[in-house]
């Protein structure tokens, strides 16, 4: 007999036994479907950062640093500044000594770069490392005006060093001018080590910072390409800003920073209504933390904007 129910496997079970398993079954999947349910709410909550637990109620940033300057009046700065990683908001002051060697007018595309197998291999071990890259082919050539977009929109770090090489002959050399420009500027606790930021050596403070943003608010093509939404890259395709205030409540540009290191940062220029008059409101906070560091930045921009001057206002 135990033969015999051996060889007939499950069949020859009792009737209550295999409906117990059934039970254990139907209970086991609808554990895992809530489970999986649950996970994919918490990775929607996690990519909108909803709860911005690290905003503060007076403005300022809750941590990390904070300045701005609104109109002509004087600029203001969160207690404890000190020099702190500021990731992509190094690519800037990339941008301006780039544009000091190479101005561009108008709606002009400037010199072309050729990328290299050396570019295309720097690249793969970007990506394998997981920092922002745009997609680039050997032979491919790209103009000045095109790797800027590629810079400062979707933050590319490997077009920051081939921009730097072609600039100055080695990323070195270029970096020095980085922070040759940075000293005539003014900015005293700012340095560059890299023209990217991945490098958290790359330091500054929000003052220095919003010292740079001044600065290149007055430039009318560094002004227009921050204030780009998207753009066309030959072998990248379209590429988009990471600034997602872009267009709305009076934010017109600049640009954002995010890694572990430096975690959320946001370089903003909005305009604001004070007094019946369209002001310019002019900023930077540093080392925002959330689930989503750029959203960090994003939201701690607004939140001061907001509490600085709150009716958005159009230039």
């Amino acid at each position: 007999m135990t033969q015999i129910l051996e060889g007939l496997g499950s069949t020859a079970l009792p009737v209550a036994r295999r409906r117990r398993r059934l039970i254990v079954s139907v209970v086991g999947c609808v554990v895992l479907l809530v489970f999986a349910t649950a996970a994919a709410v918490a990775l929607r909550t996690r990519g909108a950062d909803s709860r911005r637990v690290y905003l503060s109620t007076d403005g300022w940033p809750k941590t990390g640093q904070g300045a701005y300057q609104l109109g002509s009046e004087q600029p203001a700065a969160s207690p404890d500044e000190h020099p702190v990683p500021i990731a992509s908001l190094a690519k800037v002051m990339t941008a301006l000594v780039a544009l000091k060697h190479l101005p561009l007018d108008g709606t002009a595309d400037g010199p072309t770069l050729a990328v290299r197998d050396e570019d295309v291999a720097d690249t793969a071990r970007r990506t394998n490392r997981d920092e922002s890259v745009v997609a680039v082919r050997a032979g491919e050539r790209l103009s000045e005006r095109q790797a800027l977009m590629a810079l400062l929109l979707p933050s590319a770090n490997n077009v920051a060093v081939m921009l730097a090489r072609y600039v100055s002959g080695s990323v070195d050399k270029f970096v020095g001018e980085m922070n040759a420009t940075a000293k005539s500027l003014g900015m005293t606790h700012t340095s560059y080590t890299d023209p990217s930021g991945f490098d958290s050596a790359t330091v500054s403070t929000a003052v220095d910072q919003l010292t740079l943003a001044r600065h290149v608010a007055d430039d009318n093509t560094l002004t227009a390409i921050m204030s780009t939404s998207s753009y066309r890259i030959p072998v990248a395709g379209t590429v988009y800003n990471t600034d997602t205030l872009l267009g709305q409540d009076g934010f017109v540009g600049m640009k954002t920073g995010s890694d572990d290191g430096a975690g959320g940062c946001f370089m903003f220029r909005s305009y604001r209504s004070v007094r019946g008059f369209n002001t310019e409101l002019i900023g930077v906070v540093l080392g925002q933390r959330g689930d989503n560091l750029i959203n960090a930045g994003l939201y701690a921009a607004q939140q001061l904007a907001n509490r600085i001057a709150p009716t958005p206002a159009h230039p």
